[in-house]
């Protein structure tokens, strides 16, 4: 039987990330497992009843992101949305900005962030 479903994120400068990302998400951080050299090993953090797995990620082994990371919110979480945009947007090469119109949301944002995670937020 399943026991849960969690994102994984491999990144590059992962301690900065998940302080980053627990600002945006109001996160709670769950586990944080480290490497021998203090990198991060495995490290969960909750964000909106879901999780969000990070491992830090060598620069020298390549791959690239194929996947976007999407929440859907109930109608009047407008205020976390906004939240998350404010910080996520740092940096970050946006795709939809919260101010543009949208045909399928009241509320919504794609942007990718500045450590290269691909992210829609919308009710």
């Amino acid at each position: 039987m399943l026991k849960r479903v969690m994102f994984q994120l491999y990144i590059t400068n992962c301690d900065e990330a998940i302080k980053f990302y627990q600002e945006a998400f109001d996160g709670k951080i769950l586990c944080d497992h480290r490497n021998p050299d203090n990198s991060v090993a495995h490290a969960e953090m909750e964000a909106f009843g879901q999780i969000i797995a990070f491992t830090e990620w060598s620069k020298n082994k390549a791959f690239s992101m194929t996947m976007e990371f999407c929440f859907h919110f109930e109608k009047g979480q407008e205020a976390a949305i906004q939240k998350a945009y404010n910080v996520l947007k740092d940096g970050a090469m946006i795709w939809s900005a919260l101010e543009e119109p949208c045909g399928y949301a009241e509320c919504q944002f794609e942007l990718i962030d500045k450590y290269g995670v691909f992210w829609c937020l919308f009710c």
